[in-house]
């Protein structure tokens, strides 16, 4: 399924060019390099020139004395997002830092949320991820109780009123039995029309004779509607990855057509090397893709009082893609309950993440999945490869290294469309100034 519109021909005379640095691993014509020199951190010295919103013309740059002073990547998709908790740290911290207490903050600040602290916490989001350089979003939105077409009603208003600057995909975050009612039926429905997906939670302790019944209802359910599916699933140090086993189970039962992400996936790490290998295997069998989020599990996963734990819940990153599953690494929270800092930054994300997982990024593995990998999952038009033809949807950062990049916080100019972001006409009733309600 394609839920992206990304051509808007807003920009007709949209045009520029640039001499970069481009990593190798992200061009898309092996025509456009031959013969130039690759470094050691996987850059190439490219001129990319662009017309109308599009690259038409990739050049490499063989004066090795004249190094561009700019690394580009394309513009980012955030896979795992919280769009509408953001920023409610005021109202609801979590000093302790534990899941469990995230979790009763979490819903404490969901019963009384107003209309306007959505709606601050959606628009600042947004607002950052543009300058930040990012092009799509997939945020899980809580979806149960009395506000619950409220909140829809009006991140479809918000939706509109960016889809020339960010995509957004949204999942409709609820108990997983949930779906099994009335209601859960009627917002599903509601959620396949918009392209969205749905979503729900499965973590330690459960009940396996009714997570399977609700996790059968749910894929039928989404095969029906033909509707995609994004779980939080084994968000946890205890029971390694019962959860995706269960799901495995599941799929072995029926046929799916539809495509399932599991977000998270942190437990999976805690079983034997062998199990890994072998689990993996059979998620790439069943075509699941997974969503790591380095920064939320290594803050509120496993806790013990004074005692740091010695092994840190994280999803099997490398062991996944070696068995062919499409792994991404998203940012989850932010300044919420459940994770306190970040920004909305996908550089800051690279430099925080990359160290945890063991990533690098002049490695082709160690990039992915902060571009090319998520922009698969989102299910985008565009994978984020650089190539005549390709959107002119840039960040470019001033800085020729990548270890300058992502220790030195280098200024970006942001390219949206062909056009240099301040060139961009003001999204109407913008509230980037507004304050906290």
């Amino acid at each position: 399924m394609t839920f992206e519109k990304e051509e808007f021909n807003l920009f007709t005379k949209a045009s520029g060019r640039v001499d970069v640095l481009v990593p190798r691993c992200l061009i898309g014509e092996g025509a456009s390099v031959l013969g130039i020199k690759v470094d050691f951190e996987g850059l190439c010295s490219l001129q990319v020139e662009w017309k109308h919103g599009k690259i038409c013309s990739i050049k490499g740059l063989k004066d090795d004395s004249k190094l561009p002073n700019e690394i580009l990547l394309p513009r980012f998709a955030e896979p795992h997002a919280h769009l509408d908790k953001a920023f409610s740290w005021s109202r609801a911290p979590n000093y302790k830092g534990s899941y469990q207490e995230a979790l009763v903050a979490n819903l404490s600040d969901y019963k009384s949320r107003s209309e306007n602290q959505l709606l601050f916490s959606v628009e600042k989001s947004l607002n950052l991820a543009l300058v930040n350089g990012i092009r799509a979003i997939r945020s899980h939105i809580d979806s149960f109780g009395e506000n619950v077409i409220r909140d829809w009603d009006l991140l479809e208003d918000v939706r509109k009123k960016w889809r020339d600057k960010i995509f957004l995909q949204f999942v409709a975050l609820v108990p997983l039995e949930f779906w099994q009612t009335h209601e859960g039926e009627l917002l599903a429905q509601r959620v396949a029309l918009n392209g969205d997906l749905l979503g729900g939670v499965i973590a330690p302790p459960f009940n396996k004779k009714k997570t399977i019944k609700s996790l059968l209802h749910l894929v039928q359910l989404a095969n029906r509607l033909n509707c995609d599916i994004d779980l939080h699933i084994d968000e946890s140090q205890s029971c390694p990855a019962a959860g995706v086993k269960l799901l495995l189970e599941v799929l072995d039962r029926i046929e799916n057509g539809i495509s399932i992400t599991c977000s998270h996936l942190s437990s999976m790490s805690f079983l034997r090397e062998k199990a890994i290998s072998n689990l993996a295997k059979e998620m790439a069998e069943k075509k699941l893709n997974v969503v790591a989020l380095p920064l939320t599990n290594s803050w509120l996963l496993g806790r013990n009082d004074r005692a740091t734990l010695i092994e840190r819940p994280l999803a099997p990153i490398f062991q996944l893609q070696k068995a062919g599953v499409v792994v991404s690494v998203g940012g989850d929270n932010v300044n919420d309950a459940w994770f306190p800092f970040s920004n909305f930054d996908p550089i800051n994300l690279m430099a925080f993440s990359m160290p945890i997982a063991h990533l690098a990024p002049w490695d082709r593995l160690g990039l992915s999945p902060f571009t090319s990998s998520s922009a698969s999952i989102l299910n985008l038009q565009w994978d984020g490869l650089v190539q005549k033809g390709s959107p002119a949807d840039f960040v470019l950062l001033d800085s020729n290294s990548w270890v300058k990049a992502l220790s030195e916080r280098p200024k970006r100019r942001v390219v949206v469309n062909g056009q240099f972001l301040n060139e961009l006409p003001k999204t109407q009733n913008s509230t980037s100034n507004i304050s906290n309600p």
